[in-house]
Parts: structure tokens; sequence; C-alpha cells
């Protein structure tokens, strides 16, 4: 019988876990004695050029490939399991790659950021998420206020980074932080992103209870 493949993606916010996740799971194929490749970004070389690495230093060996037909030449036809590590920086064919890599028989992990520094979605990660059998969302903890966190903050000087600033820059504690949705800042977003859609309506005030007996008694 043919084997069930899957598609695997974890997603969030920089600091949430996702490379500890994508190890635990590699991890766990590895006891079950499943043939693993694992795949990184080139452009993330911040702990290790070839290792896909957590913040507290834990890591596991992976190929960098700068695109997804690099994936392809270096893929092995008796591969079980198939790892991808910083999916965000990849191009829109790796969604497709992985779809196939599952439909035969193939399970695949891929993490990445779902959000840029903005909160806008980042790069091809919305359509993986779409198309993948389980999305593993993490959230980290907000570094001002020690709520759970969604959102990457960028940090230019010290300062909030700028809506027009370059969507990608690699960078660990030096240019980011975790921050909730009440904490994140982007410095001159655009006038028509400011305008609200929605404003809370403000409440029309109810008479005092006495008024209304008074009226009835009258």
């Amino acid at each position: 019988m043919k084997p069930l493949g899957q598609l695997i993606v974890i997603c969030g916010s920089m600091f949430a876990g996702k490379s500890e996740e994508l190890i635990r799971l590699v991890r766990r194929a590895m006891y079950a004695r499943k043939k693993i490749q694992v795949f990184k970004h080139a452009l993330d070389d911040r702990f290790h050029h070839s290792a896909v690495a957590t913040h507290n230093g834990v890591q596991i060996d992976a190929v960098p490939v700068r695109n997804t037909q690099e994936i392809l030449n270096l893929l092995e036809p008796d591969t079980e399991v198939v790892a991808i590590e910083e999916a965000q920086f990849f191009d829109e064919k790796l969604v497709r790659l992985c779809v196939e890599l599952a439909d035969a028989g193939k399970t695949v992990i891929a993490a990445g950021l779902d959000q840029d520094f903005r909160r806008q979605p980042f790069g091809i990660m919305p359509q993986l998420m779409a198309v993948a059998d389980e999305v593993v969302k993490l959230r980290a903890i907000c570094v001002v206020c020690g709520r759970p966190a969604s959102h990457t903050q960028r940090l230019v000087d010290g300062r909030p980074a700028a809506w027009d600033e370059p969507t990608i820059l690699v960078g660990a504690e030096d240019h980011y932080e975790a921050r909730c949705r009440n904490c994140h800042q982007v410095r001159r977003v655009p006038a028509h992103l400011r305008r609200r859609l929605w404003r809370p309506q403000k409440r029309a005030k109810t008479p005092p209870q006495s008024a209304k007996l008074g009226e009835k008694s009258a």
C-alpha cells in the first residue's frame, strides 16, 4: 500500500520556537529510522552555514540551497522525510514541490515566518499554509509586556523600522524582537493603511435608574 504523505507547516514570529519544532519532528523521524533530507535557504547564515540552529544553540545538519530547483537537484528518490527551513525566502515553485512530494507519500516539514516586520503575509507562506495538512502556529513572548507575541519587531539603531525598508534583513536579537499586537510598531506607515475600516462606537448614555422611576410615578 502506498504510504500516506503529509505536509506540515510550522509558522509564527521570530523567537517562537519554529526551528526547535522542526528539529523535534526531524529527530522523531530519525528515531523511526526514516531517510531524511534537511534543507535551509542559503540566506540564513546567522548561526551556522550548513545547519538548522535554534537561538539556544540546538542544531541539526542541513544543506543550504538558494531556490527550489536546487532542492530538486539534490533530492534522493528513497528519501521519506523532507524538511525545509526558512520557507518564506523560497520561490513559488516550492509550494508545488511540497504538494507533489506529499502526494508521492513523503512527509514534508516546512518552517518559516508567516509575517514580515510590517505584519504583512511573508512570501509564499500563505500558499503553503493553505495547502498544508497541518499548520503549527507558534507564538513567542512579547519582550515589552510579557504577553503572547505573534509579530516580529524590527529595530534599526534601537528604533522601530520604517515601512519602506527592505523586507528581508537577516538577523537575530541585534535587529529583531518578538512583540504582541499592542506593542508592535512600524514608522512611516502609508496614509491609506493608517485609515481605520472600523472604529468602536460610543454607547449611548443610559439614564439613571432613579430618573426612570420618577417618570413612571408621574
